[in-house]
């Protein structure tokens, strides 16, 4: 399988990885079908993710793509965040095998479940802002995970 260097720097030397204990958004989201575990740490402060940190159990493309996405949210506001697309990882990683798009769409969905979890601890309904319960199944209808396996 061809990786781009990027994904291959970005799975050798991840950039913030690890935990952030004094996290106010945090996301889980995982694809059953490869087993892949992607968790999003967040600290944000007046709207604008300050601080971030990622844990992901699954191949080395989930971790890049978790590693270039965390790069592309750090500093951002909230606003910007969301519209943070898997196509713009994948761009930012210069690419993605197809068998391997499915990180990058997870990698997305870490990062709104971490800001689902940031509303919902404030007590505001976070379906108007971020477009989502939370639920992603119910939402996404399986979000096209899985069309590269047949």
């Amino acid at each position: 399988m061809d990786y781009s260097k990027k994904v291959m720097d970005h799975f050798a030397h991840p950039r913030n990885v690890g935990e952030l204990p004094d996290a106010n958004a945090v996301g889980q989201v995982g694809n059953q079908k490869c087993g892949d575990i992607m968790k999003m740490m967040m600290k944000i402060e007046n709207d604008v993710i300050v601080d971030v940190k990622f844990q992901t159990f699954g191949c080395g493309a989930a971790v890049a793509t978790s590693s270039m996405a965390t790069e592309l949210v750090k500093g951002k506001t909230i606003q910007e965040a969301l519209k943070l697309t898997n196509k713009a990882v994948m761009e930012a990683l210069d690419g993605l095998p197809p068998v391997k798009v499915h990180c990058s769409v997870l990698a997305e969905e870490a990062i709104r479940a971490a800001l689902i979890d940031y509303y919902k601890r404030q007590g505001i309904d976070p379906e108007p802002i971020v477009g989502c319960s939370g639920d992603c199944v119910a939402c996404h209808h399986d979000h096209g995970h899985g069309e590269e396996e047949e």
